[in-house]
Order: C-alpha cells, then structure tokens, then sequence
C-alpha cells in the first residue's frame, strides 16, 4: 500500500512538473526544461508508461534525450539562466536592505549554479555527430 501511494505521489509530482513546463512554453521569463527534468526523474521512478510518453514527446522529449545522454544545457537555457542569476543579485543588492551574510550565502549559491551551468556541454560533442 505505501508503495502504491509513492507511486501516486511521484505521479503527481511528474504530471504538476509538466504543466509549468508547459506553462514555460508560452512564459519566456519561465524555463521549461527543469520543471520537465524534474518530471522525468519522477515518472521514471513512478511510470514506465508516462516516462516513455515524456521522453519521447515531440515538442519536449528532444532537449530530455539531450540531457539524459550527454548532460547538455543549450546556450541558450545557458543566458537566460545565467542573465536571470545576474538580474536577481542586483534586485536584491540594490533594493534590499540583506545583511552582508545574506547577500554573501546568494551570491555564493549563484556562484555554485552558474559554475555547474557554465561546465556543462552546449551541443553534442563532435565526434556522436560524425559517427
């Protein structure tokens, strides 16, 4: 029984992820592919069924294919995440009273993600392509 109700949560939770993916679509200021990566991992551990149908979507399952196989991140997911990063931190610095520690624990976990973003590959790497 506990593993049935596992299973509808992480259903619930994958099905939630794509609607704001889907939302992300229309929404430029909101990103699609993390809600959707969010949605896979849930499906993949709730649904083989929905899991399958995510991944191999024609409009989503693309950039889910690219990351579950070589962890690329698209330049252009890349700017927006990185611009957003960059926009927030000086919303807040300059329209904020945060304390220095404040500020400094943001900034340091900006610093993380966009590290992790910025290593990430932005296309295939060249010698899948030729194969």
């Amino acid at each position: 029984m506990r593993r049935q109700k596992r299973k509808i949560l992480l259903q619930m939770v994958g099905w939630f992820f794509v609607a704001v993916g889907a939302i992300g679509v229309v929404l430029p200021v909101l990103p699609t592919t993390p809600f959707l990566l969010i949605a896979l991992w849930a499906f993949s551990q709730s649904s083989e069924r929905f899991h399958y149908w995510l991944l191999n979507h024609r409009l989503f399952g693309p950039p889910l294919q690219a990351w579950e196989k070589y962890g690329i991140i698209p330049m252009r997911a890349k700017i927006i995440a990185l611009s957003s990063m960059a926009a927030s931190a000086t919303l807040v610095i300059s329209l904020t009273q945060t304390p220095w520690y404040g500020l400094s624990a943001m900034l340091g976990f900006m610093a993380i993600g966009a590290i992790f973003i910025t290593t990430r590959p932005s296309a295939i790497p060249s010698e899948e392509k030729v194969g």
